[in-house]
Formats: C-alpha cells, sequence, structure tokens
C-alpha cells in the first residue's frame, strides 16, 4: 500500500548520521583566492556550460560561511559533508579558510566531513599520468595533517566514475577529453589515487576513512540477449570497475589487462586499502539495451552511436526538472544488491548523496522525492544492509556544473544576483524529520 507523504518517516537506528553535502567548486566562489582548476579552465570555452556562466563567484561560501553553517544548525544536521579544493590549499593561506570553516562547524555541533576530491584538479595536473595519484597524496597528508585534530571521518574521492565518463570520455565536463575507452588510465589513476590516500589518512591518525561513489541498478530494455548484454557491459563499466578493485581487489574479467600498470598486482592491494564505510551517491536506474546506430542520451549527455550500449528513457515514471525519473525503490534494490555481490567485503554504506532537482521555495515535488527516498533506504535497512547515514545533495542552490546555475539542488534557495538564501519547503520538512528521529 502507498504510503502518505505526511506520514512519519520509519526510525532509523540510534548513532545513525545525517547530513548534507555540497562540493568546494559550486559553492565556495573566491576564484581569485585560489589557483586555477580544471573546471576554471573548461568553463572559459565558449558553449561548454549552457548558461554561459562560471563558479567564479558560486554562492561566495568563502566569505558567507558563517551564514551557511547558521542554516546547517539550523536544520538540525549532524554532519556537513564539503570539498576541500586542491587548488585552494596549493595557494598562500588556502587551507586557513578550512580552519576557519571546520572550527564554526565544531562550534555549531556540526560534524565535518570533508570530500578530497570533488572533480576540481589543479588545471596543472592530469589524471591520464599516473604520478597525479601520488601528488594527491601529498595533498592529503596537507590537509590531514592541519585538520585531523577535529575532522572525524574523511572522503577520499567523489565519484571517480562521472569524473571518468563525462569529464574524459565523453567531454562533456573538464576537462573536456573525448577519449572513450581510452579514459581507462584516468578511472585506474584515481582509485590508485585513493588507495594511496586511504594510507595517507591512516598516518596522520584518521580511522574512519570512505568514498562517495555513485551507482545505480543497471536495467535491461527488454528480455531479448543483445539487450541484456549491454545491460550487463554497462554495469560493468558504471558500477563494478569502480567498486570491484576497492571491495574485493580485482577488476572486473577483461579490465585489468586494460590498465596502464607495470604491476596491476601491487596496484590493486593499495586500491584495496581496508575501508571504515562505503559512500553510495544514489539518484537513479539506468535503462540499457543494444546499440541503436544512433545516438542516445543520459540525463541530458549524449551517448556515441560507436559504444557498445545505448541508453534508453525510463518509462512511466514522474521527473524531475533536470528529467531525471523518479526510482525510490532503486536504491533499495542497489544496496540489496550489493550486500548480496559483496557479501562481507561490504563495509557499513553511507548515502553520501541523494537529491533532486526542482524550481520554486514551495518545493513540495523534493519533499515527496527525500520522503520516498529515505522509506526505500529503510527498506534496505530492514533488510539487512547495514546502512549507517544519509546525506541530503545539497544543502542549497549551486553552480551545477555544465548546467551552470539552470537547476536547482537545493534545500536551501539561493538568488544567484543577490547571494541571499531562503530555506526552502524541503529545509523546513528536513529538519522536522531530523527532529522526530531524535
Amino acid at each position: 500500500m502507498a504510503t502518505d507523504a505526511r506520514d512519519p518517516i520509519p526510525r532509523f537506528p540510534a548513532g545513525f548520521l545525517w547530513g548534507v553535502s555540497t562540493s568546494a567548486h559550486q559553492i565556495e566562489g573566491a576564484a581569485d583566492r585560489r589557483g586555477p582548476s580544471v573546471w576554471d579552465v573548461f568553463t572559459a570555452g565558449p558553449g561548454r556550460v549552457k548558461d554561459g556562466s562560471t563558479a567564479a563567484v558560486a554562492c561566495d561560501h568563502y566569505h558567507r560561511y558563517p551564514e551557511d553553517v547558521a542554516l546547517l544548525a539550523g536544520l538540525g544536521v549532524d554532519a556537513y559533508r564539503f570539498s576541500v579544493s586542491w587548488p585552494r590549499v596549493g595557494s598562500p593561506g588556502g587551507l586557513d579558510f578550512y580552519d576557519r570553516l571546520v572550527d564554526e562547524l565544531c562550534a555549531a555541533g556540526v560534524r565535518p566531513v570533508p570530500t578530497l576530491f570533488h572533480w576540481d584538479l589543479p588545471a596543472s595536473l592530469d589524471w591520464l599520468e599516473r604520478d597525479t595519484a601520488s601528488r594527491f597524496a601529498d595533498h592529503v597528508s596537507v590537509v590531514a595533517e592541519r585538520l585531523n585534530d577535529r575532522v572525524a571521518k574523511w572522503i577520499t574521492l567523489n565519484e571517480p566514475a562521472e569524473h571518468t565518463l563525462l569529464g574524459h570520455a565523453l567531454g562533456v565536463h573538464a576537462p573536456g577529453r573525448r577519449l572513450l575507452f581510452d579514459a581507462l588510465p584516468v578511472a585506474h589513476h584515481q582509485l590508485l589515487a585513493h588507495g594511496l590516500a586511504v594510507r595517507a589518512l591512516r598516518a596522520a591518525g584518521a580511522a574512519d576513512i570512505g568514498i562517495a561513489n555513485s551507482h545505480g541498478p543497471t536495467w535491461p530494455a527488454s528480455p531479448d540477449p543483445a539487450d541484456a548484454e549491454a545491460a550487463d557491459f554497462y554495469d560493468t563499466l558504471l558500477n563494478r570497475l569502480f567498486a570491484d578493485p576497492l571491495l574485493l581487489g580485482e577488476y572486473p574479467a577483461g579490465l585489468g589487462e586494460l590498465m596502464p600498470s607495470a604491476d596491476i598486482a601491487a596496484d590493486l592491494k593499495v586500491i584495496a586499502e581496508p575501508l571504515d564505510w562505503y559512500g553510495v551517491n544514489y539518484y537513479a536506474p539506468t535503462l540499457v539495451g543494444a546499440p541503436l546506430g544512433t545516438e542516445s542520451e543520459f540525463g541530458g549527455v549524449p551517448i556515441p552511436a560507436e559504444l557498445p550500449f545505448s541508453v534508453r528513457e525510463i518509462p512511466d515514471r514522474p521527473r524531475t526538472d533536470f528529467g531525471w525519473p523518479v526510482v525510490p525503490e532503486g536504491l533499495t534494490e542497489l544496496l540489496c544488491g550489493f550486500r548480496e555481490r559483496y557479501g562481507d567485503r561490504l563495509p557499513p554504506v553511507v548515502i553520501t548523496e541523494n537529491g533532486c532537482s526542482y524550481e520554486g521555495l514551495d518545493d513540495q515535488d523534493r519533499i515527496a522525492y527525500l520522503d520516498a527516498h529515505l522509506r526505500a533506504l529503510h527498506a534496505a535497512l530492514t533488510a539487512g544492509v547495514d546502512v549507517r547515514g544519509y546525506f541530503v545533495w545539497s544543502l542549497m542552490d549551486n553552480f551545477e556544473w555544465a548546467e551552470g546555475y539552470a537547476r536547482r539542488f537545493g534545500l536551501v534557495h539561493v538568488d544567484h544576483e543577490t547571494l541571499e538564501r531562503v530555506p526552502k519547503a524541503s529545509y523546513h520538512w528536513f529538519r522536522d524529520v531530523l527532529r522526530a528521529q531524535r
């Protein structure tokens, strides 16, 4: 029986971690106080961002962070997931900003949860180069040395799958390369960077480390064997390629030999450094079929005809303003499937992102979306998946990458002309949900 959105959300276990997420490039602004990233270079090119905007100012969180921390405190979250800008840390005084932010969060009773890489690679570096993984570990050591006395929970990378696919295989995100399968070294070097980062964090005394990987169920477009084969390939490329090495210490069959390494076994030992928890960013399943011989589309992203699969539209589902299908039960399916696939190799799970793009201050569609996904998450927990936390994407409307400011994922509305913050109906709803959970 359908559950009315006004019914109480089922109770989650004591100690369950409730939070919201953002990323540095999308909200901080103050581009003049950091070095350039690949996203600064990318957005300077004509036609790469749909509304022609950049993140030079974004939400001006760099200057307005006390106001934003007050919004976090008013919301009542346990934790705030933000990212640390590598180009800012590499600039004079750059770490001082994160010092101030972490102090402000701790004073407000909100746990800081930094993500150490969220796509804003320094413009001088390249994930096609193996040395970038070592450079990342150095960056992590610098950040951990400064913040580890107040930060208990760490995230190494955000969505290496999307950064590989969208930025290096299809060219619609920074750095704008269209390498197709020649982008596989980017996947390997990010995974290697993750493992080296885990080691660097452990050396600094960190004891609560995870990663934020994007995952979703892959559904074949039909029972036809060709569609099933295409769906299995897509699932391997977008899910297993980024989970198997971390959790099993091996690449899916046929992919390890394609990676740029003189000693893949040694690399995999680094990549599979034990995690304290596994972060999942969930938005929707993907319906996949055999190639159509023409370009298809996924979330507004063109899928070239030469790839061995096509992405189809999931029918009979409501859609967000981004055009993404709303499939909350896909979260239950995904988590239960992961438990079945990885067994005791799967550490406790934290949902590090889940959210939707809708316009308006009275955002009832967002409330319905979050309500349904929390119920789906609770169903996975009831089915035996060890789920320890949930973070909404996002605290505030922000620079949504190649979409510019056209998509609004925030619980808080941001006027991108005046930078005024106004909590939406969903902010007040989520605040009440958290109060009821305690």
